[in-house]
């Protein structure tokens, strides 16, 4: 995983950007809970005054984590891969997963659509919950479908047991002229 670091130039310019955005959201908090002027605000203990601090910290906290959704919902309409948006983030793909559920939209399998063999055909469908099923004909006009529980995880192991289905209705080459 690449891990993105800043200089220390870079972090104390960060420190004093955070800082200089912070106070006036501290001195807001601050001014609503004693109800103050802005010249009187600090006027408290040291406990009451470093709690207004963080309060607007926690304000800022929820921002980031907002903010942090919007960016890799963002990477992900993009084409960024959970593989990519951990290695960014620090995590693994499995986590930036379960960290952002929906920043990365799932393309459709390339598997999905119809299977033609056999002399039959089975259409894929993948069912609202994400599982795969089938429906299909033979050739020897024997119909089935295996669509309503979805019961494969995947297009692939779906198309293989739709497979199964076409060979074994297919036609019998003997019986052809």
């Amino acid at each position: 995983m690449t891990v993105f670091e800043i200089t220390p130039e870079e972090q104390a310019e960060l420190d004093k950007a955070l800082y200089n955005a912070l106070n006036p959201l501290a001195s807001a908090i601050r001014s609503r809970e004693t109800g103050l002027p802005a010249d009187r605000m600090w006027d408290a203990s040291p406990v009451e005054v470093a709690l207004s601090v963080l309060a607007a910290w926690k304000v800022v906290d929820g921002e980031v984590k907002r903010l942090t959704e919007r960016a890799a919902a963002t990477a992900g309409s993009y084409g960024a891969s959970y593989e990519q948006l951990g290695a960014v983030w620090g995590i693994t793909r499995q986590g930036a997963r379960k960290k952002w559920p929906d920043a990365v939209s799932r393309p459709a399998s390339p598997m999905a659509g119809t299977l033609a063999l056999f002399g039959g055909t089975a259409e894929l469908v993948q069912s609202p919950s994400g599982g795969w099923g089938w429906t299909g004909r033979g050739a020897d006009g024997a119909s089935s479908t295996v669509a309503e529980r979805a019961p494969y995880a995947t297009a692939e192991e779906a198309a293989a047991h739709a497979g199964v289905f076409l060979k074994e209705h297919a036609l019998d080459t003997d019986d052809q002229p």
